[in-house]
């Protein structure tokens, strides 16, 4: 796959998840006791994309702790300031240099057959944009009755004019390909969530835990756990259900979290909103 290469767009702030994420970038934020951006890594990593020749990350908000915690697994590009999807692609043009481009979001929890975007990859011609995406008769801003799903591949000549400046790919590629009837959707029928609300990310985090809880070895858990996600050294003495606690989190005896996010000693943000 020399001709083709992936971006990992990461620089997103993750207002939506606040204040989970006002200390920690969202594509850090962990789903089943993983940080989002070691999932998708892992992801495109499966099809071949794994050294920072083949595989790049863009940072911004908190953008030091994603340099950080990528270390040498990709091409890191940080910015100044957050430059969109569309922007954060323009930004690399000189490393994708004349290549497709695997784009993948951060925030993107793909799960069940078809996880992998290897379905974009088959096939392709070289000159049409693929979207994943889920069907959606109802959504009227969709592509083809379906929604986006968190992958997108570019061919390089939508790429090569890509300014690094703040917009969307859903503008500035996504649409005019599809008014030149050069989109196509390809229907991924797993689980798909964007995790950018406390319910799309509780929801992600309990999917990996399946019909249980997953706790992670070093956990302290006295209390009472159904349906939860422990982290790493988080000790539970308290009551969890539809619950996630963070690496490092306490939930003290006499508590009793219901489908809420807990981050260190009480900071814990419901998963209604």
């Amino acid at each position: 796959m020399s001709d083709l290469c992936a971006v990992i767009l990461a620089a997103g702030e993750g207002q939506r998840l606040r204040p989970l994420t006002e200390h920690r970038p969202k594509a850090l934020c962990p789903v089943g006791n993983i940080p989002l951006l070691d999932h998708a890594l892992a992801r495109v990593g499966r099809l071949g994309f794994a050294d920072p020749a083949t595989v790049a990350v863009n940072a911004s908000y908190l953008g030091e702790q994603v340099v950080t915690h990528v270390g040498g697994r990709a091409h890191v590009s940080p910015e100044d300031h957050p430059l969109g999807t569309s922007g954060g692609v323009g930004r690399l043009r000189s490393w994708i240099d004349g290549r497709g481009v695997l784009v993948g979001n951060a925030d993107a929890y793909l799960a069940g057959p078809g996880a992998d975007p290897a379905a974009l990859l088959e096939g392709w011609d070289g000159e049409t944009v693929r979207l994943f995406g889920q069907p959606a008769p109802e959504e009227p801003y969709g592509f083809a009755r379906h929604r986006f799903a968190g992958f997108s591949l570019l061919p390089w000549r939508y790429v090569r004019d890509l300014p690094p400046e703040p917009a969307e790919l859903v503008r500035t590629v996504w649409r005019p390909a599809e008014a030149e009837g050069a989109l196509e959707v390809v229907t991924f029928t797993g689980t798909y969530l964007d995790t950018g609300t406390p319910r799309d990310y509780l929801a992600a985090n309990l999917h990996t835990a399946g019909d249980g809880s997953l706790i992670a070895p070093d956990a302290n858990v006295t209390g009472q756990v159904e349906r939860a996600v422990v982290g790493a050294a988080a000790s539970v003495h308290g009551t969890l259900t539809r619950a996630v606690v963070w690496p490092g989190g306490h939930v003290a005896a006499g508590e009793h979290l219901v489908d809420a996010i807990r981050a260190g000693d009480s900071l814990t943000v419901p998963a209604a909103r």
